[in-house]
C-alpha cells in the first residue's frame, strides 16, 4: 500500500464571518478573501496529498465546531486542531461535548494563539496548566504556536507534561529573512531528549523568509537543524496554506521541502510527508473517503 501524504497544517477562513482577521491587511491583503475546500482541492490532487489537518485561525470555540463539521463533509480533511479555552473551569465538559458529537472523531488536537498574548509565559500560568491537564486526559494533541519570545515557555511546558503529545508548529517561526538562525537554534536544541512526545512541523518557513527572493537554500539550515534535534520520526510536512501564498504557491512549498529532504532515504521521507502526522494526531480513517 502506498504511504499517505498528509499536509499537517492548513486553514480555511471567511473574513466576513466576524472572526479576528484584522491581520489580513497590508502585505497580507492578497489573501484577504474566502478560502474553502474547493480552493485547496486542486493543489492536493496535483501533489498527491492523501489527507490534511485543518487548523484553527482564531481563538473561538464556534470555529472549532465549524471545522469538525467541515471535516465531516470534506473527504480530504483527516483531522482538526481546534481551539478551546484552557482557563475555562468547564473545559472538561466542553471537550466531552465536542468529542461525543457526531463529528467529534475529527477533533485530534487543540491550540491557542499564544503569540497574541502580552505575557510570553502565558503557558506557564496555573490556570493554563490546569487546562493542559484536562486536554491531556482527553487524549488530544496540544499544538504549540510560538514566536521566539514564547519558545522558552513551550520548552518548559513540554518538560512539565512528559505524558502529553505536543506538536511544535512552523519550527517556532525563526526570523529566516533576518538570518536569525543562531538565537533560534540555541532554544530549539533544548527539545533534545523529548522525541517520545514532541513532534515538529516543517511548515510556515516561506513566510518567515524573504517573500520575494527566498530559495530552498535559505530554508535548508533550519530544516536540517530540526531534523537533527527531533529526528526524522518526529518531523512532519505542512504547508500553512493559504498563509503561504503571500510568499509561494502550494506547489513551490512542496518542492522546497522536497529539495531540503532529498538526501534522506525514501523511508525517512515517507515518515515526514505523512506517517508521522498519522502517528502524532492518530488520524481517524485518513485513507477513507467520507460521505
Amino acid at each position: 500500500m502506498t504511504s499517505p501524504i498528509i499536509d499537517s497544517h492548513h486553514h480555511f477562513w471567511d473574513p466576513s464571518s466576524g472572526g479576528d482577521y484584522g491581520w489580513l491587511s497590508g502585505p497580507f491583503e492578497p489573501i484577504n478573501r474566502v478560502f474553502e475546500p474547493a480552493d485547496l482541492r486542486p493543489a492536493l490532487q496535483k501533489n498527491g496529498v492523501t489527507g490534511t489537518v485543518l487548523v484553527q485561525t482564531w481563538n473561538d470555540l464556534g470555529e472549532t465546531w465549524d471545522f469538525i463539521r467541515t471535516a465531516e463533509a470534506t473527504d480530504f480533511v483527516a483531522g482538526v486542531v481546534g481551539w478551546v479555552d484552557l482557563t475555562d473551569p468547564k473545559l472538561g465538559q466542553t471537550l466531552s461535548e465536542l468529542k461525543s458529537s457526531r463529528e467529534g472523531k475529527w477533533l485530534v488536537g487543540v491550540r491557542h494563539l499564544i503569540q497574541t498574548e502580552s505575557d510570553p509565559n502565558w503557558l506557564l500560568r496555573a490556570d493554563v496548566k490546569a487546562g493542559l491537564l484536562v486536554v491531556q486526559a482527553s487524549g488530544l494533541v496540544y499544538d504549540l504556536v510560538p514566536n521566539l519570545p514564547q519558545l522558552p515557555s513551550c520548552i518548559t511546558t513540554t518538560q512539565t507534561f512528559p505524558e502529553m503529545r505536543f506538536v511544535l508548529d512552523h519550527i517556532s517561526k525563526p526570523e529566516i529573512r533576518n538570518r536569525g538562525f543562531d538565537e533560534w537554534a540555541v532554544l530549539i536544541r533544548q527539545f533534545r531528549g523529548q522525541r517520545n512526545h514532541v513532534w515538529c512541523k516543517l511548515s510556515g518557513m516561506v513566510t518567515e523568509a524573504n517573500w520575494q527572493s527566498w530559495t530552498p537554500q535559505d530554508l535548508k539550515p533550519y530544516v536540517h537543524e530540526v531534523l537533527d534535534v527531533f529526528g526524522t520520526d518526529r518531523c512532519m510536512f505542512g504547508t500553512d496554506w493559504p498563509v503561504c501564498l503571500v510568499a509561494a504557491s502550494y506547489d513551490r512549498v512542496v518542492e522546497a521541502l522536497q529539495e531540503c529532504l532529498k538526501d534522506l532515504s525514501s523511508a525517512e521521507r515517507e515518515r515526514i510527508f505523512g506517517l508521522n502526522a498519522v502517528e502524532a494526531y492518530r488520524l481517524p480513517g485518513f485513507q477513507e473517503r467520507k460521505a
